[in-house]
């Protein structure tokens, strides 16, 4: 079906895609808070993933198979980037307040096309760039309510979200629609590792109650095995840039999640915020596309 789409279709069914992966992030903020009041972070992740990646193997057993020697060394890379993400933004988030490191993970939305212009030669075009803009000011909005200094903190997650940035460009790059099922498994299996590595010296808990089970299940098959999936398909149609503009939609649904399901309140910051990036993945799905598509993928190479 998607294969009859055509170029220009397949790339709209591909952005609807990583626009319900970034709805499904953004619903798991308000449980993940819960949570982590009883599983470490870190524990938690490791949990989370290896559930994933136990998923996708079940249902697809014979994709590893599938997949080239080179197509898993890249699979490896990613999941490394994407595992050493997850920890220093934690290891960060320790050190500076929860809206600060949310404003400067988000950062990858400007590192993206920072890095596919150096690695891929990608060519940025103005209308790109003022989405960029767009999504950073609608970011600042929504996250950062006092000031931002980079401290100890701060420069953790800066980094984290270079590891991002990275893991957008090289998916980007190297997923191929018929390997993706293949390759978030890999991918997966490898964060779990990272995760786990991280934990272990202390031991893994495990949630207590079947409450906390439901939570963990939900985040580790839907926001994670199907995101993971999603996201690797997707960005196989989709120039990085566009894709990381798409993702910066996850602040605003956890926004909207909060207000419908937390009991917050639907405040100003929050409807200025999330229709500045709202016009920002409006300006990279609308603006008329050029003779050389922005972010057309060349090569990467390990």
């Amino acid at each position: 079906m998607i294969q009859r789409l055509g170029p220009r279709g397949t790339g709209v069914v591909a952005s609807l895609a990583l626009v319900a992966m970034t709805a499904s992030w953004g619903s798991t903020f308000f449980l993940i808070k819960d949570l982590l009041d009883r599983v470490p972070t870190l524990d938690f992740l490791a949990v989370r993933f290896a559930i994933a990646s136990l998923a996708l193997l079940a249902v697809a057993p014979r994709a590893l198979g599938r997949l080239s020697r080179e197509s898993r060394r890249h699979a490896v890379v990613l999941g490394l980037l994407y595992g050493l993400a997850q920890i220093l933004q934690t290891a960060g988030l320790a050190h500076t307040p929860a809206s600060v490191s949310g404003f400067v993970t988000g950062m990858y939305v400007v590192l993206t096309p920072i890095f596919a212009a150096v690695l891929l030669r990608t060519r940025i075009t103005a209308l790109t760039w003022l989405a960029v803009a767009l999504a950073t000011t609608g970011l600042w909005v929504l996250t950062v309510q006092g000031g931002l200094t980079m401290g100890y903190g701060e420069s953790l997650t800066l980094v984290g979200a270079a590891l991002y940035a990275l893991h957008i460009v090289g998916l980007g790059a190297w997923s191929r629609p018929e390997e993706a099922m293949g390759m978030s498994i890999v991918q997966l299996i490898v964060i779990a590792v990272v995760c786990g590595l991280a934990t272990a010296p202390d031991g893994v808990v495990l949630p207590s109650t079947t409450a906390d089970w439901g939570s963990m299940l939900y985040m580790a098959l839907v926001a994670g095995a199907a995101a993971i999936f999603v996201q690797t398909w997707a960005q196989a149609h989709l120039p990085p840039t566009r894709s990381a503009i798409i993702m910066s939609m996850e602040p605003v649904f956890a926004a909207l999640f909060a207000v419908w399901f937390g009991g917050e309140s639907l405040t100003s910051r929050l409807l200025t915020g999330g229709l500045l990036v709202l016009a920002a993945m409006l300006v990279v799905e609308l603006a008329p596309r050029r003779r050389k598509i922005e972010g057309e993928v060349t090569h990467l190479t390990v």
